[in-house]
């Protein structure tokens, strides 16, 4: 991070990182075992017999209590479309309930879905006790409930619900709902897009709010939710078998967000990583940023790959087991490094969301070593079409000015006396301008007019490389027209003249070189340009 500070710090507005998404599972302890639910229907319910009648009825009185609850509450419920994005489908119910600045559920979802229950089974053989009934682990697919929730600490979440034992229960939240959240009730003035932050206004409050999303914060909002939207149990239930939610990580996304003060670099500069990422990010280094040893019996992914998630939008994308290091741009304003961890076991973390101080170190560590690899990566020189957006005309207001070409010799005769001649304080009148180009280059007024002289000023001030003295009709370069020229000037004359000459005309012999400094980058520069043809070619 210091090195990417350094290298781009003029460039950055501000930076921070964070949790985005999070996803955890909420196992119920008292009934997640097969013996565990036999306790709970024969001693605590009464029930002599497990069968599946006797949780199918828990499962129908679920659902009969959700559908009261979304009727009473006037919540719209529907069953998941197939090929529809349900957090693109709810939208508009959330933006009517930010509107409103309520919270609760605002959507539910019905979806069948695929869920871990229990398989009864009469034993093959008889046993002393006659009630004896086999339950087992199995996967099959029945009901879940997706609510939508718009909650007053954690922001946007969702809580999926499965209908049948052992009810278990999974939660979506995200980092930035939190510190927005957290913003607003200190009321910091900020500029948030879809999960990033682009303008703050107080830095270090942000940062503050990100590292205060805690294990015991996300507890206590999960726990509400799940006794208000959670299958019911009495009093006597909860006591005799002890019933609570274990709350285990199954995905978490740590990021790094550089929001830059220009559009202009940032996708420039990540093309320019991808590109140098691919070669230099080899297996050896990934090991290294993720601070474990290679060997033959890694298992998973260990690659690096770009990935082209919609058109235009690219991601690239660094495996390492069961987890991932990305990069990418968005929105033209920020530049995201994330690690994505599909198992926490990979980093010899442990799952449960009370280690989640734990996870934030950890990633945080990674995410600084990837963030230093980036910075020598993107410490590159990257491509600005200047030539081509001078060249191409302009239009200011109803004005439209002409293009200037590289090529044009009457722009290069012009920019040439206006860097040497044209350093007057008050700025040179066209004339003196005509006089001084003339002169220089021992041209006639009918080879280049004054007329045309205006025009070709006319061009330089519409592409803003030149300005007028006040209200007098007198001019001089800008500060943008100086580097122009500059460059116009060595790139034609003293740069891509020489060495276009030595590439296509005659190549002057190394042995009986002058004895000048010049000379000698020229042959330097005619050496790498042969070695940038043949890596061009190698690609």
């Amino acid at each position: 991070m210091d090195v990417f500070a350094q290298l781009f710090g003029n460039l950055l507005v501000f930076v921070y990182h964070c949790f985005d998404r999070i996803v955890i599972n909420g196992y119920l302890n008292g009934l997640s075992r097969p013996e565990q639910v036999v306790h709970f229907v024969r001693e605590v319910l009464g029930i002599p017999v497990v069968s599946k009648e006797v949780l199918s009825r828990r499962t129908n009185d679920y659902q009969g209590w959700v559908e009261s609850y979304a009727r009473n509450h006037k919540i719209p419920m529907e069953w998941a479309g197939k090929g529809v994005r349900k957090e693109d489908y709810v939208l508009p119910a959330l933006r009517r309930m930010e509107r409103r600045k309520a919270y609760g559920v605002y959507f539910i979802f019905k979806s069948m879905e695929q869920g871990r229950t229990f398989r009864i089974t009469v034993p093959k053989y008889p046993t002393q006790d006659p009630n004896h009934r086999i339950l087992a682990h199995q996967t099959s697919r029945f009901t879940h409930y997706y609510f939508y929730i718009r909650d007053e600490v954690l922001g946007p979440i969702v809580v999926r619900m499965a209908s049948f034992f052992p009810f278990h229960a999974t939660y979506w939240l995200n980092g930035h709902s939190y510190m927005e959240q957290e913003l607003k009730r200190n009321n910091i003035g900020f500029r948030k897009d879809d999960n990033a932050f682009l303008t703050v206004d107080d830095v270090a409050a942000l940062q503050a709010a990100a590292d205060r999303l805690s294990p015991r914060i996300i507890r206590k909002q999960l726990d509400y939710w799940t006794l208000i939207l959670g299958p019911k149990f009495s009093k006597k239930e909860r006591s005799q078998m002890g019933l609570s939610r274990f709350y285990s990580i199954a995905q978490i996304e740590y990021c790094r967000n550089f929001i830059f003060k220009r559009h202009f670099p940032i996708h420039k500069i990540f093309e320019r990583s991808c590109e140098i990422g691919l070669w230099r990010l080899t297996a050896n280094r990934i090991s290294e940023i993720f601070a474990v040893r290679l060997d033959k019996r890694l298992r998973g992914k260990l690659a690096t790959v770009i990935d082209q998630i919609e058109h235009g939008h690219h991601v690239f994308r660094a495996y390492w087991k069961h987890a991932f290091l990305k990069q990418y741009e968005k929105f033209s304003r920020f530049l995201r490094n994330e690690l994505c961890s599909n198992n926490l076991r990979d980093f010899g973390l442990k799952k449960g969301l009370d280690h989640l101080d734990a996870v934030r170190q950890r990633f945080q560590t990674i995410t600084d070593r990837f963030a230093g690899f980036q910075a020598q990566c993107l410490n590159v020189h990257v491509d600005f079409p200047l030539l081509q957006r001078i060249a191409l005309p302009i239009n200011i207001g109803s004005v439209r000015y002409p293009g200037i070409k590289l090529h044009d010799a009457r722009i290069i005769r012009l920019l040439e006396a206006l860097l040497h001649n044209g350093s007057t304080v008050g700025g040179w009148t066209t004339r003196q301008i005509h006089e001084a180009v003339i002169t220089t280059f021992q041209l006639s007024p009918k080879t280049y007019g004054l007329n045309q002289l205006r025009y070709d000023l006319r061009k330089l001030k519409g592409h803003g490389l030149l300005q007028r003295d006040g209200r007098r009709y007198a001019y001089r370069l800008t500060r943008k027209g100086v580097d122009v020229a500059l460059l116009f000037l060595f790139f034609h004359k003293r740069l891509c003249g020489p060495l276009a000459n030595s590439r296509f005309h005659h190549k002057p012999d190394p042995a009986n070189r002058p004895n000048s400094k010049l000379e000698a980058a020229y042959h330097k520069a005619d050496k790498a340009i042969e070695n940038i043809v043949h890596l061009l070619h190698a690609a």
